[in-house]
């Protein structure tokens, strides 16, 4: 049975989430080189309320946006960026499904709190801020003890919250392998 975007190995999600300046991006910093070392192969989605952009006034890759491209490629050894012009704020699978092949073994978003995607939420002041009963909550990271139903895991349990995402989305064997 095909599934809805062809992808019957759909890449699993989960969404560290947390008021502004609770240390969700340095947490997800840390956690990645835990999840490389054990194999994973992990791409990042960060959602942010405001406009961006990354392209450098000046360079090629933005006289060709400026110029009316809707896309622009940019490709040097090793590496890719897209720049695209996008009518809606995209969810987290359709970037997957749209952006990323399926070599990748987890995607950590940033953000997209009501989406339903499995999450980790970072805590440190604001204990009463966080529905506990939403759907698909993995953990609360925080600086300071909470009695939930969930685990709870310091900040500054890095192997605590990698073995967390570990358990929960075990590594994949990616089609390639298995021609082997």
């Amino acid at each position: 049975m095909k599934e809805l975007h062809g992808h019957s190995m759909s890449i699993p999600i989960v969404s560290f989430i947390g008021r502004s300046n609770s240390g969700k991006t340095t947490l997800i910093e840390r956690v990645i080189p835990a999840l490389v070392r054990a194999g994973y192969r992990v791409a990042t989605v960060k959602h942010t309320g405001h406009g961006f952009d990354l392209d450098t006034e000046g360079k090629d890759s933005w006289r060709h946006k400026r110029a009316g491209a809707s896309s622009v490629v940019v490709v040097s050894k090793g590496s890719l960026a897209l720049f695209a012009d996008v009518s809606a704020q995209l969810k987290v699978e359709e970037v997957r499904d749209q952006f990323l092949d399926s070599s990748y073994d987890l995607i950590i978003a940033e953000g997209w709190k009501s989406e339903g995607y499995p999450k980790i939420i970072v805590v440190r002041d604001q204990l009463g801020e966080i529905s506990y009963s939403s759907d698909g909550l993995l953990a609360v990271v925080s600086d300071k003890p909470i009695d939930l139903p969930v685990p709870v895991l310091h900040l500054d349990d890095v192997d605590g919250v990698a073995g967390l995402l570990m358990r929960q989305f075990p590594l994949r064997r990616r089609e390639h392998e298995l021609d082997v």
